[in-house]
């Protein structure tokens, strides 16, 4: 649910460009996501109504954020992007302790998958975070919500990869790609089967808890 977060955190704390971060990290995602959505298929995790309601507005959403970040520089959208993943963490945890969950069909979907994409590419991931988490929160099945969301998310990933590559070129994608490739693929599997065994509002608190502390350490770093 939030692999784009944490590794886009970690890159940008260790001082790679946003652009470069969030392309890098999304061409792997491309991977990673193909290997999670064939996992939650086989899982029987995916409600395919919900997922079609959410692919093309959060692919439109992400080439558009895309485009965005890559004409913003590299020292502007840094602090920007360290604070936004931060809020992002803050939130998670905040949901993950007050949610109590009472399931029902979400009616807030089209524009989510729009900001959603959006943000996730602007801001170097975000799209299981803000996807999952409000879904959830409006009586969306967990096991579900996680599986539909990160089905879909191999389609936002490809866009967003291609968008990056016809602006700012092959430049982003550096040796670290290829170490968070390696990684992604060998965890997904696993994550695929922990939705399914874990309840959703403790994976929300694991991951708020992570990305809060990777994300306050790479703006602490950048500020001092």
């Amino acid at each position: 649910m939030a692999y784009g977060t944490i590794s886009s955190t970690l890159l940008v704390g260790m001082g790679v460009p946003p652009a470069a971060a969030s392309a890098g990290v999304h061409a792997v995602e491309t991977f990673t996501t193909g290997v999670s959505a064939i996992s939650h298929v086989a899982h029987g995790n995916v409600n395919w109504r919900l997922f079609f309601r959410l692919v093309i507005p959060g692919v439109i959403g992400g080439v558009l954020g895309a485009y965005v970040l890559s004409n913003v520089a590299a020292e502007t959208a840094r602090p920007l992007v360290l604070g936004y993943l931060l809020a992002i963490g803050l939130y998670l945890l905040w949901r993950g302790a007050t949610h109590t969950h009472v399931e029902k069909e979400p009616k807030i979907v089209e524009p989510l998958g729009l900001f959603g994409g959006f943000m996730d590419a602007a801001g170097g991931g975000g799209w299981g975070p803000i996807v999952t988490s409000n879904l959830m929160v409006q009586g969306s099945k967990p096991r579900f919500t996680i599986g539909t969301v990160n089905t879909a998310e191999f389609f936002l990933t490809l866009s967003i990869s291609a968008t990056f590559i016809a602006t700012i070129g092959f430049a982003a994608f550096t040796t670290a790609t290829v170490g968070l490739l390696i990684g992604g693929i060998v965890a997904a599997p696993i994550g695929a089967l922990v939705a399914k065994r874990i309840e959703a509002d403790k994976l929300m608190v694991m991951v708020g808890v992570v990305l809060s502390l990777t994300s306050g350490w790479g703006l602490w770093r950048f500020l001092a």
